[in-house]
This record gives C-alpha cells, sequence and structure tokens, in this order.
C-alpha cells in the first residue's frame, strides 16, 4: 500500500514503551537517534524525522498492561502532540495536498528503508 509501512517486532523479554527506549537510547541505529516522545494520550519511540510525514516510530503492540513483548516499528507523520494539531491544520488548510509526500517520493522510501532497518537493528540486540 502507497506510502504505508509497518513491521511487528517481538521481543524475549517484557517492556513498557518507557523501559525499552530506556534499554535503547545509547544504541546506534541507522535511523538516528531514538527519543521518548509524547503523542495525544500516548508515548511512543521516534527517530528524527526526515519531513513532517516521514518518521520511523516504535509504538507498543497492546492495549491492557504496562509491559508486552509486541511493538511496532511503522513510518508516520512526525510525533508529537504540537505536531499533529500542525499537520491537521496544514491537511484542512490544503485539502489534504500538504501530506502528499507521504505517499511517496524520495523521503517516503528512505523512512520505508529505516523502518526495515530498525527491525533488523532491534533484533540483532537480543532484546
Amino acid at each position: 500500500m502507497l506510502g504505508i509501512k509497518q513491521i511487528k517486532v517481538t521481543t524475549k523479554e517484557n517492556y513498557s514503551i518507557q523501559s525499552l527506549y530506556e534499554r535503547i537510547k545509547d544504541e546506534q541505529f541507522s535511523a538516528g537517534k531514538p527519543e521518548l516522545v509524547k503523542h495525544g494520550f500516548n508515548w511512543l519511540i521516534a527517530f528524527p524525522a526526515v519531513d513532517r510525514n516521514n518518521q520511523c516510530q516504535i509504538i507498543q503492540g497492546w492495549f491492557k498492561g504496562e509491559e508486552g513483548q509486541k511493538f511496532t516499528v511503522l513510518k508516520a507523520e512526525q510525533a508529537g502532540t504540537e505536531n499533529m494539531l500542525k499537520n491537521a491544520a496544514l491537511d484542512s488548510l490544503t485539502n489534504g495536498w500538504s501530506s502528499i509526500s507521504k505517499i511517496g517520493g524520495k523521503n517516503c522510501k528512505l523512512v520505508e528503508k529505516q523502518v526495515e532497518d530498525t527491525v533488523k537493528e532491534l533484533n540483532a540486540l537480543g532484546l
């Protein structure tokens, strides 16, 4: 599907998004240095955004409880509550044309590759 990239990762140990961040924050990733980011009502791990429409992120793969072993690495719009509001406003003003770069182009392809590489790098850590 155009502009969508999501890969599930299962860890050996249980982690919350915060404890996973603490475990990986000093590791080297081809997508850059991970950061713990508040995104709406949730927290996620985000790597440096390529642009406002393309960023590699790690989210929890469950809804109940504090810890689990399932995470999803994905390509999404730039994380952060403030960025969500900016993107929504721009999309509204331009009838969605401001988000066209998330469905294709070099930045989209770059972040899709970052997602694949991040999954490999996480798996190599033996989490």
